[in-house]
């Protein structure tokens, strides 16, 4: 056995399937499971089961691949030890972050901290969805959900508190919902399942209600939302965060504001996958948001 074939079992495991494997390797897929059935032969027990869609460790191969993580975590902090040598820190990191938070909240401190480590290449991408996100070589993902995937690190980043709002021109013109119920029958503008109803939960002390909504408006993209919101076309249910400058401003008031709302989770979350040595660029990005998140306003 040697480090060749733990690096391609850590890559299989890490890929999903054998066919993901191999994209990331740039090798053929017949390659792939060439290699991987010679790493089994030479161990002389199965590492990986197989299925048409997915590639998961068995006991034995789900300890190989540990000691895979770790070693080249020591290969990664040597080549970055020697590379650091009389320059300053290096290395890239690779962001996913919604498209809302990402850019109200986040993007003045994606610009700090390049400013801060010049030499650190940033690689962010602005999505709002979760599955598999950490499988496509993404080293960090900031996304709200109800419970972060139990197979991810969890840092914590903050509530999110949703508002119902509307624009002052909105208000003028049409009676603002004062009893959760009413939402039903007003035009919504927010985020939701494209095909689904839109759930919201709603909490007042020790009490809880859900609503059922059709909204007339749905778009993962928040920066748009917001433009919808202050053109008059409806009720927004969003994040705090997408209209606050607005409502400092008096061109959005909100409604409703005696229940907490929530339509995707109550928590801001940062994921990253565990059992991995990350570089040290990760490790000082991941710190530095942390330190913003923790800051006084």
């Amino acid at each position: 056995m040697d480090l060749q074939s733990l690096t391609l079992l850590v890559e299989i495991l890490d890929a999903g399937n054998l066919s993901a494997a191999a994209r990331r390797l740039k090798m053929s897929r017949a390659n792939v499971s060439y290699h991987l059935n010679q790493l089994e032969r030479s161990v002389g027990a199965q590492l990986v089961r197989r299925t048409t869609r997915r590639a998961e460790a068995t006991e034995i191969g789900l300890r190989l691949y540990q000691h895979g993580v770790a070693i080249q975590g020591e290969l990664l902090a040597a080549r970055e030890s020697v590379t650091a040598l009389g320059q300053g820190l290096q290395g890239r990191v690779r962001l996913s972050v919604p498209s809302g938070y990402g850019q109200l909240v986040m993007a003045d401190w994606l610009i700090d901290f390049k400013r801060q480590y010049p030499g650190i290449v940033l690689d962010v991408v602005f999505e709002n969805r979760i599955e598999d996100l950490l499988r496509d070589e993404v080293d960090i993902a900031i996304r709200v959900v109800p419970e972060p995937p139990q197979n991810l690190v969890a840092r914590e980043l903050g509530p999110v508190r949703y508002v119902a709002c509307a624009s002052s021109d909105y208000a003028r013109r049409n009676p603002l919902p004062v009893q959760l119920d009413e939402l039903q029958g007003a035009p919504v503008v927010t985020a939701a399942v494209i095909g689904r109803q839109l759930r919201v939960s709603a909490y007042q002390g020790e009490t809880r209600r859900e609503v059922i909504l059709e909204p007339t408006l749905i778009s993962e993209n928040f920066l748009f939302l917001r433009q919808a919101i202050l053109a008059g076309l409806g009720i927004g249910l969003v994040p705090d965060y997408v209209v606050q400058e607005d409502v400092r401003k008096g061109d959005v008031v909100t409604t409703l504001d005696d229940w907490r709302l929530s339509i995707f989770g109550t928590q801001m979350f940062m994921l990253y996958m565990p059992n991995r040595q990350h570089t040290r660029a990760i490790r000082t990005f991941i710190d530095f948001i942390l330190e913003r998140v923790r800051a006084p306003e």
